[in-house]
C-alpha cells in the first residue's frame, strides 16, 4: 500500500448469488485500493463489511441495471472484478455461465466504453488436467494454448480468459484490462467460506480440535498426501492486483502464484510445527464424485508476470503459514 496518498471513496458492488470457492481477495482490496482511488469491487457473498470504510452498496443485480441505464454517475478509477462462484462441483451449466462469462462480459464492455480499467480474478482451475511433471513450467504457462479445465467453473474462466484474449489481439487501442489466474490463494478472511476454505485453514481447526490432520489418500500416480499445490498468500495476491492499478499501461493475463509448489504433508508438517505438536496424520478416501475431477498438482510459471515488472517477492509456505496462524490462533507464546 505504500505510495497511496489520497483516501478515495470506496463503492462496493456485491455478487448475491451463493459462492463458494477460493477467491476472497475482496475484503483486502477494500483496504488498500480505498487509499488510492474510487473503484467498484465486485465481492463473494458472505463477508462481514463492517469494518470497512464503504461508499455504497449494491446487489449484482442492481450493478447491471444502474449500467444499462446509464445511472452510474460518479467518476470510477477501476474496477476490480472479483465475484464469481467459484465451486467446483457445481453442475448447473447455465447458471455457471451466466454468472461467471456473461456477467463478466457486461462488465469488461462497459468498462471499455467508459475507458476504466478492469482487474478481474481468472483461476488456475483454466489448466485442469494438463500436467506434463516432466516440465511443469510449460503447462502452467499464461502463453501455453491448450488449457483442460476440469468441471464447469474451469470452463466459464477459460471461456471468458478467451474473449479477453481475443478483444486484446484485436485492438492496440483497448482500455487497461488484466486477468489474474489465481492460484491456491489463503489467508486472513476466508472463514465465512466453510468446506471451500483453503486446506490450511481446514488443517489448523483439526489440529486445534483433535491434534490429527485429515488428508487424502495417494490418486493420480502421487502417494498418500503426496498431490501438490502452489499456495499463495492473499496478501501477496491483492499486492499483484494494486500494483496494476498503479501500472495503468499494462494489459493481459497472468498467472498469480508463487511459481514454487508444496505437498499437502509438507503443508500439514508446517501447521503441527507452528502448533508445537507432534505430527499426526490420517488418510482418508476423496469424497465421490471429486477424485475425477481434481487438480492433482499446481505450480504457477509467473515469468511474464516478473517480464511486465513485477518486482515483489512472495511468501513461501513457511512464512505464509505462520504469519496466517499467528493472525488466527494468536502469536505463539514463547
Amino acid at each position: 500500500e505504500e505510495g497511496y496518498n489520497n483516501k478515495g471513496k470506496m463503492r462496493v458492488q456485491k455478487q448475491d448469488i451463493e459462492i463458494i470457492g477460493n477467491n476472497y481477495t475482496e475484503s483486502h482490496l477494500i483496504t488498500g485500493a480505498s487509499h488510492a482511488s474510487t473503484c467498484i469491487i465486485t465481492i463473494a457473498a458472505g463477508h462481514n463489511l463492517s469494518n470497512y470504510d464503504i461508499d455504497d452498496y449494491w446487489d449484482k443485480d442492481l450493478l447491471l441495471k444502474n449500467i444499462e441505464e446509464d445511472r452510474i454517475n460518479f467518476k470510477v478509477d477501476c474496477v476490480f472484478h472479483q465475484g464469481a462462484c467459484t465451486d467446483t462441483q457445481e453442475r448447473d451449466e447455465y447458471y455457471m455461465i451466466e454468472n461467471n462469462y456473461r456477467y463478466s462480459v457486461t462488465l469488461f464492455e462497459w468498462c471499455q466504453q467508459k475507458k476504466i480499467p478492469f482487474i478481474y480474478a481468472s483461476s488456475a482451475a483454466i489448466y485442469g488436467s494438463n500436467t506434463d511433471l516432466s516440465e511443469p513450467k510449460s503447462v502452467f504457462n499464461d502463453k501455453h494454448n491448450s488449457y483442460k479445465p476440469l468441471n464447469i467453473y474451469g470452463h466459464s474462466k477459460l471461456l471468458f480468459d478467451k474473449y479477453v484474449s481475443k478483444k486484446l489481439s484485436l485492438s492496440k487501442k483497448i482500455s487497461q484490462v488484466v486477468g489474474l489466474r489465481y492460484f491456491n490463494v489463503y489467508g486472513p478472511g476466508e472463514s465465512h467460506k466453510g468446506n471451500m476454505a483453503s486446506v490450511i485453514y481446514h488443517f489448523n481447526k483439526q489440529a486445534l480440535k483433535d491434534g490429527e490432520i485429515q488428508l487424502f489418500k495417494g490418486s493420480h500416480g502421487w502417494e498418500d498426501g503426496e498431490h501438490r499445490r502452489d499456495f499463495v498468500y492473499v496478501e501477496d495476491v491483492v499486492s499483484v492486483n494494486l500494483w496494476f492499478l498503479i501500472n495503468k499501461g499494462v494489459s493481459g493475463i497472468y498467472n498469480v502464484g508463487t511459481g514454487n509448489q508444496w505437498s499437502f504433508n509438507e503443508v500439514a508438517d508446517e501447521i503441527f510445527k507452528w502448533h508445537g505438536i507432534k505430527p499426526n496424520k490420517k488418510y482418508i478416501s476423496f469424497p465421490e464424485g471429486l477424485e475425477s475431477t481434481y487438480q492433482a498438482y499446481t505450480q504457477a510459471n509467473i515469468d511474464k508476470l516478473k517480464g511486465m515488472g513485477y518486482e515483489q517477492e512472495f511468501k513461501n509456505i513457511e512464512q505464509g503459514i505462520k504469519k496466517y496462524l499467528d493472525y488466527i490462533n494468536g502469536p505463539k507464546k514463547s
